[in-house]
């Protein structure tokens, strides 16, 4: 483990997390580590990120970069962009940087930056060979939970949880959202994703909405403003529609207060895990089930782990009639919704169905 701070001062630390308000939220943990060993703990996140990173317990700011290396449709490279942050960075004063990526990514472009910034020191995860960029290079253990992953390297540059922190993931208390919901038990279907193939198709969500209600189950159909539509169609006449009409902390107040979240692989569904709430996940194999589950949470996971669209990364569904997860049946959706209902909450188990898993 690297050496704590020198004795006396606790450092000024960035954590820089750029991708999605998912991914964003699974560096929750992390963060709290830092934050409980440093005097001052910033996040550095792109757009998509921000609003989640505000609602992270332990931080003291979010800054905010759309980087040229990150995301589904990455920016330009942009000098102005790129003075900007370094602007920023340099201000900050930090004495010490974090950068958390998936297994996938390079964290070397924002160390890059952060050494031409004046950040004394930066610890990463890394494959591949950092030269003078890092001055922790962290090695992640296989197959390891990005949750996990996170935690090992602010467990490595000298960061601990505080006595007391389960290691769950959480976010700020949320607004009360009786308003939206109604009162009386709910069950939230969030039929949306950034990547399609990690969702339903549209059809296939009405279908189970409608399979919920008729189960007797009141359902709240959520989604973003670009999903109005979606969320329309998919409430239909059995459930109602909150398409476009939360922010983020009143989605996560929704999700709170329901008695179970069905989502896909998606930033909701890890906001419902923050939030302490049950999920059934509608989980397609093109990223490993291992790294990105809801966390923390009782959660049953749907789909076909063996498709061949396993692994692929894929972001379109490349088999025809997206099998691995429009296959799920109804039978299957209502079984897990009332294996989680009737189960105690916050024991963080998970379950598996289906045919092939």
């Amino acid at each position: 483990m690297t050496p704590l701070f020198p004795r006396g001062r606790r450092p000024r630390t960035l954590v820089v997390r750029l991708d999605s308000a998912g991914d964003v939220l699974l560096a929750g943990p992390a963060v709290r580590a830092v934050a409980a060993g440093s005097s001052y703990t910033a996040l550095l996140c792109g757009p998509q990120g921000a609003a989640a990173g505000r609602m992270l317990p332990g931080v003291d700011d979010v800054l905010v970069h759309d980087a040229p290396w990150v995301g589904l449709e990455p920016p330009a490279v942009s000098r102005a962009a790129t003075r900007e942050l370094m602007r920023a960075l340099t201000a900050g004063r930090f004495d010490r940087a974090l950068v958390l990526v998936s297994y996938h990514q390079s964290p070397l472009p924002i160390a890059l930056l952060l050494k031409l910034a004046g950040v004394g020191w930066t610890g990463a995860d890394s494959e591949d060979y950092p030269g003078a960029l890092l001055d922790l290079r962290h090695r992640r253990l296989p197959h390891r939970h990005e949750v996990l992953a996170a935690l090992d390297l602010a467990h490595a540059a000298g960061f601990a949880l505080p006595d007391g922190d389960d290691g769950a993931l959480a976010v700020t208390p949320p607004p009360p959202t009786d308003h939206l919901t109604g009162t009386g038990p709910y069950v939230v279907v969030h039929p949306g994703a950034a990547v399609p193939a990690r969702a339903w198709t549209p059809g296939r969500a009405a279908q189970a909405v409608a399979a919920l209600s008729a189960a007797g189950h009141r359902v709240v159909v959520t989604g973003g403003r670009a999903e109005r539509e979606l969320t329309a169609r998919v409430a239909g006449r059995h459930a109602q529609d909150l398409g476009g009409a939360t922010d983020l902390p009143e989605l996560a107040g929704v999700l709170a207060g329901a008695n179970v979240v069905v989502a896909g692989n998606t930033g909701p569904a890890h906001l419902a895990a923050a939030v302490g709430t049950p999920v059934v996940s509608l989980f397609a194999p093109v990223v490993p089930a291992e790294r990105w589950a809801p966390h923390g949470v009782p959660h049953v996971l749907l789909g076909d782990r063996r498709a061949p669209c396993a692994d692929t990364r894929a972001r379109h569904c490349p088999v025809p009639g997206h099998p691995c997860l429009d296959a799920i049946g109804d039978a299957e959706v209502l079984a897990a919704v009332a294996t989680l209902t009737d189960h105690p909450a916050g024991q963080g188990e998970q379950t598996e169905r289906g045919a092939t898993v």
